[in-house]
């Protein structure tokens, strides 16, 4: 109830609804409503319960003024489990008519377009849902089992096609599946959950990921992005996939621009927060890379992918003691990550570390034999060597896997050595990215 009801809310473009993963951060917590609403920078917070007995849902909401604790509007709402999406939509709009928010006629129309759904569906996909958020191997395939529940009970329900969709995009970086065997079955499902509601947000923002990561098509995948975010213009995830996806092809300002307004809507996502930064490396703005990391780790310093991209920066900067420090403090927060470990490969190698190098190889080339590596973090640590004719056959095959990991390659300074070589500029050709 929680996620739908900040999906219909988001999509209320005057309105910046804070993102779930950020808000059930405080599921349970004891804290008082207006610590909880400065920590997420906000001015109200909606409060609710539900009861559901008998085929029948009762949802009871409030809203609340959270600076004073001071209610607004409470308002109970009884229908049958069949209607409980058109009621999720009601009271989105009796808030947005609360705090005296004029709808456009597409949020009119988005608001008021939903549909009866079969309740056992609809349960499965909430169920899917729950295990997708764990993301854990195993709890992957349990939320598969259950949108495939889901689409059982209602061969016509688009959102468990978007479920199946991104669990499939997902699976070359939990399992040993590679992007040609999964991602034409996540094109299939998402396909199809277009064909039966073009409305769904999540849905272009899937299709955007499979063009972008998969079939390096550009421009459509941007057209995607564009389409999911005047859906949603709140979908925290969704402004922070696309920054990603502004940075690989160096559009530095913009991607910083959609980074920052991700860490808006969802401003406890240590992700957002560091891939600020990263991006910053992206562009080559090694300082303020440093500051904004440096800043993320005094208040969370076991995170690695902070300190990864701290480790980038520092080498860029040639402080390399202090870049080999950070990528060994990733590694020992994630032993197994090869990102992490392709990157103290490549630090130790541009410092003439030959033997600490090739040993990150030996490591990656056994990680290989269980988990999931691209031959796009081999070509890192040759580069790092100056072996180039092994660092291009790695990136070949990294193109033939059509590793996701490759879009980057264009920004990434780690491959200046290999710029000036024609292979390099051919490849970001047929990758249709230029220099």
């Amino acid at each position: 109830m929680t996620e739908v009801l900040i999906a219909n809310l988001s999509q209320i473009g005057k309105l910046r609804v804070i993102s779930r993963t950020s808000v059930m951060r405080f599921k349970q917590t004891k804290k008082p409503l207006p610590e909880i609403a400065r920590e997420l920078n906000v001015d109200a917070v909606v409060e609710g319960s539900v009861l559901s007995s008998g085929g029948r849902v009762r949802i009871t909401a409030q809203l609340i003024y959270a600076p004073t604790d001071r209610h607004l509007w409470a308002k109970s709402y009884e229908r049958n489990l069949s209607d409980v999406l058109l009621l999720q939509s009601e009271v989105a709009r009796t808030i947005a008519d609360e705090i005296k928010v004029t709808l456009t006629p597409q949020e009119e129309l988005q608001l008021g377009g939903a549909r009866r759904v079969n309740p056992e569906a609809n349960d499965a996909y909430l169920r899917g849902r729950y295990y997708w958020e764990k993301r854990t191997p195993d709890d992957l395939k349990k939320a598969f089992e259950y949108f495939k529940q889901a689409l059982e009970k209602d061969p016509r329900y688009a959102p468990a096609y978007l479920g199946i969709a991104e669990y499939y995009s997902v699976l070359p970086f939990y399992t040993r599946s590679t992007p040609d065997e999964v991602f034409p079955k996540a094109k299939a499902a998402v396909s199809k959950a277009l064909e039966l509601d073009d409305t769904l947000a999540g849905a272009h923002a899937a299709l955007a990921y499979i063009k972008a990561y998969y079939d390096w098509d550009w421009a459509g995948a941007e057209e995607e992005f564009k389409r999911s975010l005047a859906l949603d213009p709140n979908d925290a995830s969704v402004h922070h996939k696309y920054s990603r996806f502004l940075a690989s092809l160096g559009r530095i300002e913009e991607a910083l621009s959609e980074v920052k307004r991700a860490r808006e809507l969802a401003p406890l996502s240590l992700i957002a927060k560091a891939n600020v930064g990263v991006i910053y490396y992206f562009g080559r703005r090694y300082d303020q890379a440093i500051d904004e990391l440096k800043r993320l780790l005094e208040t969370q310093p076991d995170f690695p992918v902070a300190h990864w991209g701290l480790g980038l920066a520092y080498e860029q900067k040639r402080m390399y003691p202090q870049a080999i420090e950070e990528f060994a403090k990733a590694v020992a927060l994630e032993k197994d990550d090869p990102n992490w470990i392709a990157s103290l490969g490549h630090a130790y190698a541009v410092t003439g570390n030959k033997p600490a190098a090739l040993k990150t190889l030996d490591e990656l080339n056994t990680l290989a034999k269980q988990s999931d590596v691209s031959p796009y973090q081999l070509a890192l640590v040759y580069a790092g060597l100056g072996e180039k004719d092994q660092a291009f056959e790695s990136l070949e095959k990294a193109k033939l896997e059509r590793s996701t990991l490759l879009t980057y390659l264009k920004m990434d300074p780690r491959f200046d050595s290999l710029r000036s070589d024609p292979r390099f500029q051919d490849l970001l050709r047929r990758m249709g990215l230029s220099i």
